[in-house]
């Protein structure tokens, strides 16, 4: 079962659908969707990503020393051996996968042959994502930064406190927003992405449901956005899908609510399963929507069909 919970928000500088249209979790999941296993056995999962032909990949960021992939048939196996404390992965537009050592304290890049090229050091990184033109943006949750790597390998501060805990990071499918969660509020923040690369215009653009126990801390975590321009935030109540407009459709409740959900992406067959890192284990369930794809060219919000 999910609830359903509403809000209102909204930020003037965002690509929306030209009409505005209510979108109820009935409208992303079938009557016959439930969570179901796809992974086990790890200590703590994280760093869900997808590439053009929807395998999943995962790190196990605690205490595994590999990222892993899942393909079409379901079969989960190591896709880069020794390659521990990531807490963030991404395809990059050049085939590439990009990540966040997050204990190592560097961003990295692995080749199509698996080499690994290191492009920052000595930073907290904690998620990132990849534009379609090469700009490469993490999360620094302890120094409240969020910086960018251009595509010449040079890094700049492109916000600093105004998100106090920046954590999951995505985009829109239009690569024209930049949205951001909060692990230490109650707000996923959104950022217009000017064409020098630089972000204007934060707002609070997302209000998430708390916990009774901290009312103004939800704990944003991952995040992922679909083809219809939908935000999907984990947190501690759970994964908060929000409307283009900022409005909550509602709150999916985590497939075991005793662990921590952490990550989420769109995978699988026509990148129509949606994935959760949840504890030690890997859920997927199905949808009627698909995921928005950073390494694409930017591309319109579809419209729901009525």
């Amino acid at each position: 079962m999910h609830r359903i919970l509403l809000t209102l928000g909204f930020a003037a500088f965002l690509t929306l659908p030209l009409t505005a249209q209510d979108m109820p979790l009935s409208q992303i999941l079938p009557e016959d969707s439930q969570w179901e296993l796809v992974a086990e056995g790890y200590e703590f999962t994280d760093g869900l990503t997808t590439d053009a032909e929807g395998n999943l990949y995962f790190s196990d960021v605690k205490g595994g020393n590999a990222v892993f992939k899942v393909d079409a048939a379901g079969k989960v196996g190591e896709f880069i051996p020794n390659a521990p404390g990531i807490s963030g992965l991404k395809w990059g537009p050049d085939g590439r996968l990009y990540a966040c050592v997050s204990k190592e304290q560097r961003v990295v890049v692995f080749g199509k042959d698996k080499a690994v090229t290191e492009l920052a050091k000595e930073v907290r990184p904690n998620d990132l994502v990849v534009t379609h033109d090469g700009n490469l943006y993490f999360t620094m949750t302890p120094t409240s930064e969020i910086r960018r790597i251009d595509p010449s390998g040079k890094m700049t501060v492109v916000s600093s406190g105004v998100v106090t805990k920046p954590n999951g990071i995505a985009l829109t499918r239009d690569q024209g927003t930049l949205a951001v969660s909060d692990h230490g509020g109650k707000f996923t923040w959104t950022f217009r992405i000017e064409p020098d690369g630089t972000l204007a215009h934060p707002g609070n653009y997302m209000t998430l449901v708390t916990p009774g126990e901290t009312p103004e801390v939800a704990k944003g975590d991952g995040m992922t956005t679909d083809i219809h321009g939908r935000y999907y935030v984990t947190s501690a109540e759970g994964l908060q899908i929000f409307d283009p407009t900022g409005r909550l459709c509602g709150v999916l409740t985590a497939p075991d609510p005793a662990l921590p959900i952490v990550s989420c992406c769109f995978a699988g067959p026509d990148q129509a399963w949606l994935h959760v890192a949840n504890g030690g284990k890997i859920w997927r369930r199905k949808t009627t929507t698909r995921g928005a794809l950073g390494f694409e060219a930017p591309k319109a919000y579809e419209v729901l069909p009525k």
